[in-house]
Order: C-alpha cells, then structure tokens, then sequence
C-alpha cells in the first residue's frame, strides 16, 4: 500500500511502512512541509496515495470534494507518540485494508476506528 504523511505524524512512522513493505513518503523529507492543504490532496490522487494525518481539514476536503480518493486515516489519540500510532496501523492496515484502497474517511481514536466509505454522503 502506499502512504503520504503529512506533518502531524512522525518521521519514523514513515520508515516503519517501509520497513513493513508498504511505500511511505513523509512530507518532510520532500520539503514539502509548507504545501498548501488542497495541493497535498491532490498529490495524494496523483500518487494514488492514502493520507495519514492529525489534521482533520483533509477528510473535509475530499468528503466536500465528493470524491472517491484519496483515503485519509485521522489519528486523534491522547498518546501520538510514533510507537502507539504505528500499533494503531498495524490493526488498521489488517482490519481496514481493501477499505483504505477502494476510498474511506478513516478516524482512529482511543475508542476504536471509525470507517466511512467515500464518497460521503
């Protein structure tokens, strides 16, 4: 699966996906750290990426957009330390993956993960 993580979410995360075989670019190592929000989405479609983020402007963006794609996977923990979100993707990856890669609005909480297909309704 490929990955694009924005800014709220450590570096390492990156390297772990990797390390899992799956394809993740971090925002940062592109020096892209200051691109604006709505061209980060499109980068995703292009790249045909899912977005792992903390901030909850881009699930607004694509459910508003209507679209099927990009996901986006919003992590809203109380411990946003990388060990506790890269747990959090293993489960979500297993449980979630044909999800992420046919296009879903996904919230991950310390209650549980929450999926929506997209395009939203």
């Amino acid at each position: 699966m490929r990955f694009l993580l924005d800014m709220g979410l450590a570096r390492s995360t990156a390297q772990y996906l990797r390390d899992c075989g799956h394809d993740a670019v971090h925002l940062r190592a592109q020096g892209l750290q200051r691109l604006p929000d709505a061209e980060i989405v499109a980068k995703a479609v292009a790249e045909h990426r899912v977005m792992r983020t903390h901030d909850l402007d881009f699930g607004r963006i694509v459910a508003l957009s209507r679209a099927r794609v990009p996901s986006v996977v919003t992590f809203r923990l109380g411990d946003m330390r990388a060990g506790e979100v890269n747990r959090q993707l293993d489960e979500l990856i297993a449980r979630f993956a044909t999800d992420l890669e046919r296009g879903a609005l996904v919230s991950v909480t310390d209650q549980g993960i929450r999926v929506r297909h997209l395009p939203a309704t």
